[in-house]
């Protein structure tokens, strides 16, 4: 194991060293690294997209499971004890290929439900037949601390798609799928499903959101009682970057009227996920007196 560890060591070492020969220079930190990358790419050594998932794929090492996850208030559920027809309504609603189950309290995930599981059951004849206990597979359940590449390597070696994330007293606090963490590389995946996905603003706490860049303006404003103008850009992130004068790097933040924006997520071209703190008292804030879904 030792020696494999340190042949994967060396053949790093002796890659950037190579990259650093011929671009002028060997990198001494991530940031020298990055540089170094992208001058490749503007000498045409590597396409753009090439460099988004190396820039990614760094950045994979640095989140963690909380940075991502999808908050318990946002999960679309199925109850162990809940009639069939019911169960069928939600998982054709949804459209999702895999259903957390939860016991009495949608803190306690029992088991994951496959939604080809379900296939045999539309039948009528089979109906009487079905038992939720016979089809639930086991759950992985990960820390919200855990790192994004140690939790990737984690779903290769299990052959899971999904983690129920769990706080400090084992309760759900929320679900991470194999395709959120690849996201972090590639970029967005879009399916025929995510027009209809809902919100892409996510309540994390009482005073503290996450939100993707390209939610609308008109849907943050719905959201929180802003009141920004739609006018110059249609994005939030449209309206971020365009304050900070530059394209943010992952940690920077900057403070637009009455809220604290800090870039959780970003590549050499656009900002894909952001951080959102309200500067006003929680008691205070317009959102606290919105009908909200995600609370």
């Amino acid at each position: 194991m030792t020696s494999d560890r340190s042949s994967e060591g060396s053949r790093s070492r002796n890659w950037l060293e190579r990259l650093g020969q011929l671009l002028g220079g060997e990198p001494q930190d991530r940031e020298q690294l990055i540089e170094l990358l992208k001058d490749a790419q503007q000498r045409q050594l590597l396409d753009t997209d090439a460099l988004n998932m190396i820039e990614g794929v760094l950045q994979v090492a640095d989140l963690r499971v909380r940075d991502i996850m999808v908050p318990r208030a946002e999960m679309v559920v199925l109850r162990r004890d809940d009639p069939l027809d019911k169960i069928l309504q939600l998982a054709v609603k949804s459209a999702h290929s895999r259903f957390p189950v939860t016991g009495d309290d949608k803190g306690e995930v029992v088991g994951i439900l496959l939604a080809k599981d379900l296939l045999s059951f539309c039948v009528e004849t089979s109906r009487s037949a079905f038992n939720i206990r016979d089809l639930l597979r086991s759950a992985l359940f990960v820390p919200e601390s855990k790192r994004l590449n140690v939790l990737l390597k984690e779903f290769r070696a299990s052959r899971n798609h999904m983690a129920i994330v769990v706080d400090e007293y084992g309760n759900a606090s929320g679900l991470v799928t194999i395709e959120d963490v690849l996201e972090q590389i590639v970029g967005e995946i879009d399916d025929e499903h995510d027009y209809d996905e809902g919100s892409g603003i996510f309540r994390r706490g009482d005073n503290d959101f996450s939100a993707k860049a390209r939610t609308s303006i008109e849907e943050f404003n719905a959201y929180f009682g802003s009141n920004f103008s739609d006018t110059e850009f249609e994005t939030i992130g449209g309206l971020v970057v365009n304050a900070f004068g530059h394209l943010p790097k992952r940690g920077e933040a900057i403070d637009i009227e009455r809220f604290r924006f800090t870039v959780m997520r970003a590549d050499s071209r656009r900002v894909h996920l952001l951080n959102i703190e309200s500067l006003e008292p929680p008691d205070q804030a317009p959102f606290n007196h919105l009908s909200d879904s995600n609370v």
